[in-house]
């Protein structure tokens, strides 16, 4: 019993510390530009919360998506680099 109370109070800070320095705003979205790599956005951002890829014909493809409480970036990384961005705040948020 103790040790699950524990485990949920350290759940707990690690889900209020990643909220409270979240990278996803968009200050950190106007720094993504066309042709960077995956690894840079992935150092600015941090690791993406979804992503999904694609290979064919020797290309590669994938999409990235960072969800944070001041909106949501998208990326789309064409053979590891940007190929397209896009940022959307949370609706109720202006």
């Amino acid at each position: 019993c103790t040790f699950s109370a524990a485990a949920a109070a350290l759940l707990l800070l690690l889900l209020v510390l990643a909220a409270c320095g979240s990278k996803v705003n968009e200050s950190n979205y106007a720094k993504i530009d066309i042709d960077m790599t995956e690894e840079q956005v992935k150092s600015l951002l941090g690791t993406p919360t979804e992503s999904s890829s694609i290979q064919v014909a020797g290309l590669s493809g994938t999409s990235s998506k960072w969800v944070g409480k001041e909106g949501i970036i998208s990326v789309q990384f064409l053979n590891g680099k940007v190929k397209a961005k896009a940022f959307s705040k949370p609706s109720g948020l202006k």
